[in-house]
């Protein structure tokens, strides 16, 4: 099974972004002059520093520039980043995905010609428009367009051939990181023919296009963000990408169907991260709070709540890392060191549910104020909520564990 102690590498990385997130993140994140608006900007100058400190490329092979690091590792250290800000955790969280498995898709002629971009730029991040193979509900959170798309319409994204390369055509309206990214890994239907062709454009091609922002959501004319990290639709008019640009079908069909698990562990680990900020700011606010003659942490109503939301935190990252254990050694399932769950849904499923609960339970110790725009607590429920009702977490997904505990499939 695996060790419960971290390396001391590990031990060493994790409190390096401890300290930073800490010091210089979390005072910055819940600035009251900073919560007040719904529309949370992306604090941009502190990614490029978490960028400086190697998270980017953190998974991808030492001979690439990157530190190799196994998942385990990854989430540990995006529950420290979520602690400070969910925004900078998940657009971290996605380009180490992509960069990983883009790593793994490309030609030595594609790594030679955009890795070089991606380690000279801070700034330089990876988004993927593409549908997900191994989900038949839809398209995930990163990923808009339904998966019927064809049956009632046309698709979003058309690719004809140009020559020896493509031409591809089209709108993508809920793109992950986005804003942000110096590459994007398109999947585009074939114009005419049955399957798809997988490309990289850079933001740079021309007529790519990013959009401002998303519309705003209800009434009101207030933004209510209901997606994490930076989000925005592409538009692609009539923009050309060159065959040495294609993604072999086979590398890209493999690259898709590793995405999804991991980028549910990935999330999971965020929400924990998220869960733990709001029970450390109830456990300082209780200690500090004075009524009845007594710190109100002296209270049993109080301790009881405190006490839910740590055994809660304590069994999510727990089921987190056991999760993330097993993505990285895949061989313990055949060899039947454990069950053969989707362990990756399990872990996401629990932390959805237990963590938003969590995160109510400490907004309660802060009584009325625990719902003012210029307190952390409501940031952190809704940061939560949105953790728990984004597509890849919906009401479809524990089938999955239904199907493997019944043994059949739909």
């Amino acid at each position: 099974m695996y060790d419960l102690k971290l390396t001391a590498e590990q031990l060493e990385f994790r409190d390096a972004i401890r300290d930073f997130v800490e010091r210089e993140v979390k005072p910055a994140a819940i600035d009251p002059r900073r919560l007040e608006p719904f529309e949370k900007p992306l604090m941009t100058g502190f990614l490029d520093q978490l960028s400086q400190m190697g998270l980017r490329g953190l998974a991808l092979p030492e001979e690439a520039g990157g530190a190799g690091a196994d998942l385990l590792t990854q989430c540990v250290l995006l529950e420290e980043i979520a602690a400070g800000d969910i925004d900078l955790a998940m657009v971290l969280a996605e380009t180490a995905l992509l960069a990983r498995a883009a790593h793994g898709a490309m030609t030595d002629g594609q790594r030679a010609r955009w890795l070089p971009k991606f380690e000279a730029e801070d700034g330089f991040h990876m988004a993927l428009i593409a549908r997900d193979d191994s989900a038949l509900r839809a398209w995930s959170y990163h990923q808009p367009v339904p998966e019927d798309a064809e049956a009632v319409g046309e698709p979003e994204l058309l690719a004809a051939r140009d020559g020896k390369g493509w031409t591809i055509n089209g709108l993508a309206p809920f793109v992950a990181n986005a804003p942000v990214a110096g590459l994007f890994i398109v999947q585009a239907k074939i114009d005419g023919e049955p399957g798809t062709v997988s490309v990289l454009i850079g933001r740079d091609a021309k007529g790519l296009k990013v959009t401002e922002g998303l519309p705003a959501f209800g009434g009101g004319g207030e933004r209510t963000r209901w997606c994490h990290g930076a989000v925005a639709s592409v538009v692609l008019n009539d923009c050309r990408v060159a065959a040495d640009d294609v993604i072999a079908a086979d590398a890209a069909h493999r690259m898709l169907q590793d995405l999804a698990a991991r980028r549910m562990l990935q999330t999971a680990a965020a929400n924990v991260g998220v869960a733990r900020a709001a029970y450390e700011a109830a456990v300082d606010y209780a200690k500090m709070r004075w009524q009845g003659g007594r710190h109100i942490i002296e209270h049993q109503s109080i301790g009881m709540k405190l006490a839910d939301v740590a055994i809660q935190l304590e069994a999510a990252r727990a089921l987190v890392l056991k999760a993330a254990w097993i993505a990285d050694h895949p061989d313990a399932v055949g060899e039947r060191h454990v069950s053969d769950l989707p362990w990756h849904v399990v872990a996401r499923s629990f932390t959805a549910q237990a963590l938003h609960r969590a995160t109510l339970e400490s907004a309660e110790c802060f009584g009325a104020m625990g719902v003012m725009r210029d307190m952390p607590l409501q940031k952190y429920v809704h940061d939560t909520l949105v953790l728990q009702h984004s597509a890849d977490c919906d009401l479809a997904a524990p089938l999955a564990v239904a199907e493997a505990v019944a043994g059949y499939s739909r």
